[in-house]
């Protein structure tokens, strides 16, 4: 379970996450990683929010593929730089891969999102 400090929660967040001016994406056929870095919110924990859709397969597959991906973001919360907001959202295939695979998707395109995050600071 991620903290309350660390959820994105409002859908203006999300959006800002989405289509902030400062912000990077990464995918893969599992997941895609939307991340935004705001000045005002430098210092403060990262917050992050999950996109399930309903593509990915009824609500007991969504409500477990949300379950998975929060236990992998809080086991890495901090390997994210502060400030920065990420949006997780699983593509259908997600609800049939194992948390290993998970896992290691995740870590790759969190490594890819700081990247382009670290590119677009310069």
């Amino acid at each position: 379970m991620l903290p309350a400090g660390h959820r994105l929660r409002a859908s203006s967040d999300f959006v800002a996450t989405f289509r902030g001016p400062r912000g990077a994406r990464a995918g893969s056929t599992l997941i895609v990683v939307h991340a935004n870095q705001a000045d005002a919110r430098a210092g403060q924990p990262p917050r992050v929010g999950f996109v399930v859709s309903k593509a990915v397969g009824g609500a007991v597959v969504r409500n477990r593929t949300k379950r998975r991906l929060r236990a992998l973001v809080a086991a890495r919360l901090d390997t994210i730089p502060r400030g920065t907001d990420l949006v997780i959202r699983a593509n259908p295939v997600a609800a049939q891969a194992n948390s290993t695979s998970l896992g290691a998707e995740l870590d790759a395109l969190l490594a890819k999102v700081a990247t382009r995050l670290g590119r677009a600071r310069a």
